[in-house]
């Protein structure tokens, strides 16, 4: 009896083990992928994934022996060409993966604390500033176009960057992972003409790319000084300055994904019982 049941243990496991390898190599695939989205080398990496294909499926067809063993043999190089082409997302993946929650967390209450003291200081000295926070879908076509930065987030960067007539004042900065990532960026405007026709270009263009992507877009006017918050396409004004903090860990931290106009009802509804 008992030879019996390891027999169907064994059965089982091997009638799925072919399964559960396809779904294993299937998950890794697509993490590896969704990663690499975005990224310079993936387009580099498509290029010669169908380049080679081409050549091998050609030469299969010719029957051309020596290009075929020698496109096979390029295979085998091929896992040295992706470390290659992807050393800096790959030395960062290792540097995510040994790093914890508590980091992660610490981080990004850091991230929010320099972005809160720099848009206060910009406010109270009207310098207008367009500061857009990347999440989970990509800028990378944004940034390509921009001034690439890759610098440590800090208040101070900041507020030289949108300082009065600075060469980079122009346009917006895209933070991610606590690193300012580009500046000079110029952003795609909303074509809302009804709900803009009142908003400068700053508020239009943080309007824009929050109905696109997911991102977190912050306004400083130049003309007032009044903070804004845009998110999935909506915009939130005339913000106080020691409310902005609840407004970004609601956003970016405590209730991420929650709907937009739902944070805004909550948060004022707390201030209204609190008054």
């Amino acid at each position: 009896m008992l030879e019996l049941f390891i027999n169907l243990l064994e059965f089982i496991y091997y009638s799925l083990s072919p399964i559960l390898e396809v779904l294993i190599l299937s998950v890794i695939f697509y993490y590896i992928l969704k990663y690499l989205r975005g990224t310079k080398g993936s387009s580099v990496l498509a290029g010669l994934v169908f380049v080679i294909m081409g050549l091998t499926i050609a030469a299969d067809l010719l029957k051309f022996e020596v290009i075929s063993w020698l496109l096979n043999g390029l295979w085998t190089l091929f896992a040295m060409a992706v470390i290659v082409i992807f050393q800096p997302e790959i030395r960062r993946a290792f540097a995510q993966l040994g790093s914890n929650p508590f980091n992660k967390s610490q981080r990004k209450t850091e991230t929010i604390n320099e972005i809160i003291t720099a848009v206060i200081n910009l406010a109270g000295r009207q310098h207008g500033a367009l500061i857009v926070i990347e999440q989970n879908i990509g800028l990378r076509h944004i940034i390509d176009s921009a001034v690439k930065l890759d610098a440590k987030l800090s208040h101070k960067l900041i507020e030289a960057i949108f300082y009065p007539n600075a060469a980079l004042h122009d346009g917006g900065i895209i933070i991610k992972s606590g690193r300012i990532i580009a500046a000079h960026c110029i952003f795609p405007l909303s074509t809302n003409e009804f709900r803009t026709r009142s908003m400068g270009t700053r508020h239009r263009a943080a309007l824009g790319i929050t109905e696109d992507t997911d991102t977190l877009a912050l306004v400083v006017s130049e003309e007032t000084g009044a903070i804004s918050i845009a998110y999935k396409g909506n915009i939130k004004r005339y913000i106080r300055p020691d409310k902005l903090r609840r407004f970004l860990n609601a956003l970016l931290v405590e209730e991420k994904g929650k709907p937009f106009k739902e944070i805004i009802s909550d948060i004022s509804e707390t201030e209204n019982v609190n008054k």
